[in-house]
């Protein structure tokens, strides 16, 4: 994202969260109750590709990918007795304005500043408030991340989760790098969820379907995907930069075995996956 204008990504996945409960059959991987309502005049439209043409690869991809990624972070979350919650690149996450366990972790969104502007305008749009929400505006190529969530009142002496989901993949390995030096400054016990986008030759067949699209896709938008690894090469970026590795996840392994028991053709796409580690 840049100053340019609205992310087309942070739309899309909001999207699919979405289109997620409307299209696809119970059980649902995720519930996001807010997405629709945040997409505001744009929801019709972008639902509209789901509703009309839900079996394309990307789509139904994209709605196993997001929902998929969510459900593992906030049950970690809620596993834990973290006291702060860091959202890098936010995009249009609606965490903050759905959940229960908002109420008991402070909130701090991070992304571009021109993301953020123009996800307030939605909020104030939709009626949704922001007040329990610190915004921190960074420039993840150039800024100072722990000064910016300092500015915001984040305090470094309690662990937080740090959930980095969807962002990664488009940004240079040193930008990656540097944020992972600066997160190495959280406190003891903070954990980091990391999504990333796989080396092609690691792709399941429904990754290389699925990659074919969006990766195509993604770079017409003018967001084009800049890093892959496998999971040994994330493990040894991670220790590099202060962090342990305790587990890589697929979107199979990411949720219970019986939500992919599904009526629809809902699968698991072996294109991104998670890392979970610490400091």
């Amino acid at each position: 994202m840049n100053d340019t204008g609205p992310s087309r990504t942070a739309m899309m996945a909001a999207a699919a969260r979405a289109a997620h409960l409307i299209v696809d059959d119970a059980p649902h991987l995720f519930h996001d109750t807010v997405a629709e309502t945040l997409l505001g005049e744009r929801a019709a439209e972008l639902l509209s590709y789901h509703r009309d043409s839900g079996d394309h690869p990307v789509l139904s991809g994209t709605r196993s990918q997001v929902s998929v990624r969510s459900h593992y972070t906030e049950d970690r979350l809620a596993a834990g007795d973290f006291e702060q919650y860091v959202i890098l690149g936010a995009g249009l996450d609606t965490f903050a304005y759905r959940s229960p366990l908002a109420e008991r972790v402070a909130v701090y969104e991070v992304d571009h500043p021109a993301t953020q502007d123009w996800k307030r305008e939605l909020l104030a749009a939709a009626g949704l408030g922001t007040a329990t929400v610190a915004f921190a505006g960074v420039d993840f190529e150039s800024d100072d991340l722990v000064a910016a969530l300092t500015a915001h009142g984040f305090d470094l002496t309690r662990p937080a989760l740090v959930s980095w989901l969807g962002v990664t993949m488009y940004l240079t390995e040193p930008a990656i790098a540097a944020t992972l030096d600066t997160l190495s400054r959280l406190a003891p016990g903070s954990e980091l969820v990391m999504e990333y986008a796989l080396l092609p030759e690691l792709y399941d067949e429904p990754g290389r379907v699925f990659a074919q699209f969006a990766r195509l896709a993604t770079a017409q938008q003018g967001e084009p995907m800049r890093s892959f690894f496998s999971p040994d090469s994330v493990t040894a970026l991670l220790h590099r930069h202060g962090f342990t590795a305790a587990e890589h996840i697929s979107q199979r392994e990411a949720v219970d075995a019986v939500l992919w028991q599904r009526t629809d053709g809902l699968q698991p796409v072996d294109f991104c996956r998670m890392v979970r580690a610490h400091n």
